[in-house]
């Protein structure tokens, strides 16, 4: 698509300074993801686009202010113009005024509503405060959005409190910029501080609050990537903080600048984080989970692993395509508008998707299904169904499959139901399992062929390489097809990956493969699936602690022999 400027408006656009918190999305206040479904320009570094570019709008130009390519200017105003590239979304080129405050003026230009997102709180936000008196200078109208401050999100997320019952002094540092008299004032005082530096520079802090007063054996913590599930936390002294970090081999690192949040009083002693270190602690914690399915298909269970802690990751390892042949699918819809089916099952999101697609193409709404049943073979179907603006009559009470909607569906009966036929969409590979069990209870079947599936595309080389290699902790298989197509497109998981299946044929397939199975859900569903890894991990975390072993993720543990299937 060609290149197209934003929409013009008043000379003057508005400017929201928006504080995206110190890392985790979830932080994000409600005016805030507001503020960013009604931007026109968002305008970040890009660690801060990660958390917040999610909630932008389709269409929303993006603006990293870490990059450096000058665009021309448009001519006869001596400005950069900002452009959308896509229907989507996109990294416009950074502007050729290098100041922060120009650029957010020259985004705003044109009555364009601008996101200027700051990591933490723009409050705590030097160059936010100049960027705003700059707006106010030139009369562009603006509003602050607070957010949740890294110095207090950080330490929350490490199970460090930083006061207590008898409410001592908290003071709050930048390393950056104090001076020898903050340092000297912290260092008077017995109450806690919170130190904003870097990860190189911690030893330097130590240093400066001993030379100040504080005594050598006072605790401190430190956390860095904190909020997120890269968070990592040390405890310690401030005589021993440097050779903790030493050892754990962090330092010297080309890592070493990276931001970190220091704690320093008795409130973030050992003791206490071991009991409150609630984020850390979390089953899967930092686990790199694979999900060998498409973004939409994976989107709940993905929430589900990020709940545990984890860092879910979709591959798709199945394709949907339409039928060969579309007359039959074409002889079914019409079918539904001329009273044909009493009832239409729908055994998958993909069958929904293909109903729907071909209702817009006839010019079809959800209208059309008055008048008949419809059933859905589990939650995920029926969100799907009900997106489209219909609610599903019968879900299945108990096992989300095609034996569940067996169970709860009711026998033909001539008496009550005046017609006797069932419409099935479904893909070109499904079992018979439904089909014979509404013949046998009596109804006729027009077994259609919605879509097919076939193998997808190869993940990229950097995917697969973790796959074969050990980049992943765990990997969730879903059906047999999933274990075949991802040894097909990929190659076989490393021995150190827990598999885990979502039941005895998944399992048997698996096993062919080669592959061990860790763990198997109580019962077919995805969710109880993610449930039993979960619960997986947790007991293996506490087995860890048990023997006074460090808590490692599998893919942080290499045996020299890869495992074997048991044969148990």
């Amino acid at each position: 698509m060609s290149p197209t400027t934003l929409p013009a408006g008043p000379e003057h656009g508005h400017v929201t300074f928006l504080g995206a918190g110190p890392g985790d999305p979830g932080l994000l206040t409600l005016r805030a993801v507001e503020a960013l479904t009604n931007a026109d320009v968002l305008v970040a570094g890009h660690e801060v686009l990660d958390v917040v570019r999610g909630h932008a709008r389709s269409g929303v130009a993006v603006v990293n202010t870490d990059t450096e390519s000058p665009s021309a200017p448009v001519p006869g105003t001596g400005a950069p113009q900002l452009t959308v590239v896509d229907g989507t979304s996109t990294t416009a080129p950074a502007p050729a005024v290098r100041d922060a405050a120009h650029l957010v003026m020259e985004a705003a230009r044109g009555g364009r509503r601008v996101v200027r997102a700051v990591s933490g709180d723009p409050g705590l936000d030097a160059y936010a405060a100049e960027e705003m008196l700059a707006c106010a200078r030139a009369g562009v109208p603006f509003e602050v959005v607070p957010g949740v401050a890294a110095a207090v999100g950080v330490p929350a997320y490490a199970g460090v409190p930083l006061r207590d019952a008898q409410g001592a002094d908290v003071r709050f540092v930048d390393a950056r910029t104090a001076s020898d008299r903050c340092w000297t004032e912290v260092g008077a005082s017995d109450g806690t501080v919170v130190v904003s530096t870097t990860l190189d520079t911690v030893g330097a802090v130590a240093g400066e609050l001993v030379a100040a007063g504080r005594k050598p054996d006072t605790p401190m913590t430190v956390t860095v990537a904190g909020t997120t599930t890269r968070q990592r936390t040390w405890t310690a002294t401030l005589g021993t903080i440097a050779q903790t970090l030493k050892q754990a081999k962090v330092l010297p690192s080309p890592e070493g600048g990276r931001p970190v949040i220091a704690v320093v009083g008795e409130r973030s002693s050992a003791a206490q984080r071991d009991q409150l270190s609630w984020f850390e602690n979390k089953p899967l914690f930092g686990w790199k989970v694979l999900v060998p399915r498409t973004k939409e298909q994976a989107a709940s269970l993905s929430d589900q692993l990020r709940s545990y802690g984890a860092v879910p990751h979709e591959v798709p390892t199945i394709a949907v395509e339409p039928p060969r042949t579309p007359q039959q699918m074409e002889r079914a819809v019409k079918g539904l508008v001329t009273g044909r089916y009493e009832w239409i099952a729908f055994t998958s999101v993909n069958a929904v998707k293909a109903v729907r697609e071909k209702f817009e193409e006839y010019g079809l709404d959800a209208r059309a299904f008055a008048g008949i049943k419809v059933a859905a073979v589990g939650e995920q179907t029926a969100k799907a169904l009900i997106a489209f603006g219909v609610k599903p009559d019968l879900v299945p009470s108990g096992e989300q499959s095609a034996a569940g909607l067996l169970e709860d569906w009711p026998p033909y009966d001539p008496v009550f139901d005046p017609i006797d036929r069932v419409f099935l969409p479904r893909a070109d590979i499904a079992t018979e399992t439904l089909v014979a069990g509404l013949i046998e209870l009596g109804w006729e079947v027009d077994d259609v062929t919605a879509y097919r599936t076939v193998r997808a595309s190869p993940p990229p080389a950097e995917t697969r390489e973790a796959i074969k290699g050990g980049g992943f902790d765990a990997v969730l298989f879903t059906s047999s097809s999933t274990v075949r197509n991802l040894v097909g497109i990929a190659g076989k998981p490393h021995n150190v990956t827990v598999i885990a299946c979502i039941g005895p044929a998944t399992a048997k397939t698996a096993e062919e493969h080669g592959l061990r199975v860790d763990v198997m859900a109580p019962e077919p569903s995805v969710h109880r699936l993610a449930e039993a890894l979960a619960d997986f991990g947790l007991k293996r975390r506490a087995a860890a602690v048990e023997a006074g072993d460090p808590v490692t993720r599998p893919s942080e543990r290499r045996p020299g022999a890869r495992r074997r299937r048991s044969t148990t």
